[in-house]
């Protein structure tokens, strides 16, 4: 899994124009670079764009993906009500697995802003490690070739719907379908409540034709699932091997802690004004 010479040599070219373009951060981690890269399958000018769009959403969004700390009190609130947790392993097509959903559903929770933002953050963490086991040598190389997300809807009411703003949802929905640095490859939906057609109807305008198709809703019960996503993986909370739900978030919280240096820091996320007035100075009538 790990990247040879010529891979290396690309990555090292993508990490200096990095540092000298001008509409992009002063720094960006090794690891999430090699993600957007193995997202676009090495191809360099695909990878780039991917990594301007990423940026630049995050920087016309600053509420959401640069004003935030993972243990302030809008975040403690989001994991204390929620639990937005990665599953360990990956399944046999190389695809990471996320499990979301309600322990406390009280609708006073929901803060769609702090929400989104947590979720974000809980991303931006996992995709700053590699996915693969630990060996003897440390951190396999290794990168999920997809991502599936579970979204478990117990619970969920018309006032847990009617939290939702429309503004957060469309920032929500354009980064998860053109800015992540890896391919969205299935939603499944469980426990799905009478009123779902509600949901899609506010949901479908906001999702492209492409991703609506990977969305597949569960209504009776989790045997389908089953047959999407191995019990391996899942937690004990839905019949599977994974380990409880309540241990792995721990986990995810005692790593949002440690990376919250990392998450805050402006350097690896907001655009380099001074790389951008440096750039304005050098090529003065440049568009």
């Amino acid at each position: 899994m790990k990247f040879d010479a010529a891979e290396e040599a690309e990555i090292d070219e993508l990490y200096e124009w990095f540092k000298q373009n001008p509409k992009l951060p002063k720094e960006i981690d090794r690891i999430l670079l090699k993600r957007f890269y193995r997202c676009m399958y090495g191809d360099l000018k695909a990878t780039k764009k991917l990594i301007q769009i990423n940026y630049s959403l995050r920087n016309k969004h600053p509420h959401i993906f640069l004003e935030r700390d993972p243990t302030d009190a809008d975040s403690k609130q989001t994991f204390d009500y929620a639990d937005l947790v990665p599953l360990p392993g990956l399944t046999s097509e190389g695809y990471k697995v996320s499990c979301y959903r309600m322990v406390d559903m009280d609708p006073g929770k929901v803060n769609h802003n702090a929400d989104t933002k947590a979720f974000f953050m809980v991303s931006d963490c996992r995709f700053n490690m590699y996915d693969g086991d630990v060996s003897i040598e440390g951190h396999l190389e290794t990168f999920a070739s997809g991502e599936v997300q579970i979204f478990d809807m117990n619970g969920y009411t018309l006032k847990h719907l009617s939290k939702m703003t429309f503004s957060t949802l469309r920032i929500y929905m354009a980064f998860l379908q053109e800015a992540l640095p890896v391919h969205l490859k299935a939603i499944h939906i469980i426990n799905c409540p009478s009123y779902l057609d509600k949901v899609v109807s506010i949901l479908k305008p906001f999702i492209s034709r492409e991703v609506f198709k990977l969305i597949h809703f569960h209504t009776e019960n989790l045997d389908s699932l089953y047959e999407h996503v191995p019990r391996s993986i899942l937690p004990e909370e839905y019949g599977g091997d994974g380990g409880k739900l309540a241990d792995l978030k721990a986990q995810l919280l005692t790593e949002l802690s440690r990376k919250r240096e990392y998450l805050m820091d402006p350097n690896h996320w907001k655009i380099d004004k001074e790389k951008e007035n440096a750039e304005r100075r050098r090529w003065p009538f440049k568009s």
